[in-house]
């Protein structure tokens, strides 16, 4: 039979291996967050359990341990006999009690961190995609650029992680897209949340990006890639004490 589970493709980074002390717990808290958050697709199956016990590197007995745990928290429904598997059940919500909650767990000084790494990641990705875009690179970032009211589950906007894995593949460095996946996955959809706090000022962010790497102009485009990637932390930034302060709802 076809195999019919999701290309893995820009999800990736939710399948790579677990560290050692993982097991049962890791792969619950791991496929829990991807879908809460929105990272797998609402109704995607997910790869058979084999598949998922090897990616993750554990037994298949562990898998069948977390799954069973999704279903009970409602995140995926499995289905038997011809066709069947386990498809991803995103909340209704489309994950913003999961995003608030995670980020009621983080440190100031590690979003501090992660804006710094983030910065740097961003911000290289745009010098060197302003030294190495031809124009289509340009035309597809400008279109990814533009305003639009195309939003995922729950309202969340994509189109902030959408563009910077795109201005990563134009920066043709296949470690710094890799690193910008990790990035994503680690903090991308509380970014995602935030943009919508931003509003305009995110999306000019991207703009100024597009038009310095369309004039060559690698100093220019990593200082407005890094000032982009600021405004945005300091958007989760009040997130962050709106959330410890109990006003996020």
């Amino acid at each position: 039979m076809a195999d019919r589970s999701m290309p893995l493709g820009p999800y990736a980074a939710v399948f790579a291996p677990l560290p050692a002390e993982g097991r049962a717990d890791a792969v619950r808290r791991r496929l829990g967050e991807a879908i809460a958050l929105g990272l797998l697709p609402d109704g995607s199956m997910l790869p058979p359990e084999s598949d998922l016990a090897d990616r993750f590197g554990v037994a298949t007995v562990t898998v069948r341990e977390a799954l069973g745990t999704l279903r009970d928290d409602d995140l995926i429904v499995t289905r038997r006999g011809r066709g069947g598997g386990s498809f991803v059940k995103a909340p209704h919500d489309g994950g913003r009690a999961a995003l608030l909650a995670r980020l009621a767990h983080v440190g100031l000084g590690e979003l501090r961190d992660l804006a710094d790494h983030y910065c740097a990641v961003s911000g290289h990705c745009a010098a060197l995609a302003a030294d190495r875009a031809d124009a289509d690179d340009v035309a597809r970032l400008r279109r990814l650029a533009a305003p639009t009211d195309v939003e995922g589950p729950g309202g969340i906007p994509r189109q902030e992680g959408t563009f910077h894995l795109e201005l990563a593949a134009t920066a043709q460095s296949a470690r710094l897209t890799r690193e910008e996946m990790v990035l994503q996955r680690e903090i991308g959809p509380v970014l995602w949340l935030a943009d919508a706090g931003a509003g305009t000022q995110g999306r000019r962010g991207h703009e100024a990006i597009v038009e310095a790497i369309a004039l060559g102009e690698p100093p220019t485009a990593r200082a407005r890639a890094e000032d982009h990637v600021t405004t945005l932390f300091d958007a989760v930034k009040a997130l962050h004490r709106d959330t410890r302060s109990g006003r996020t709802r």
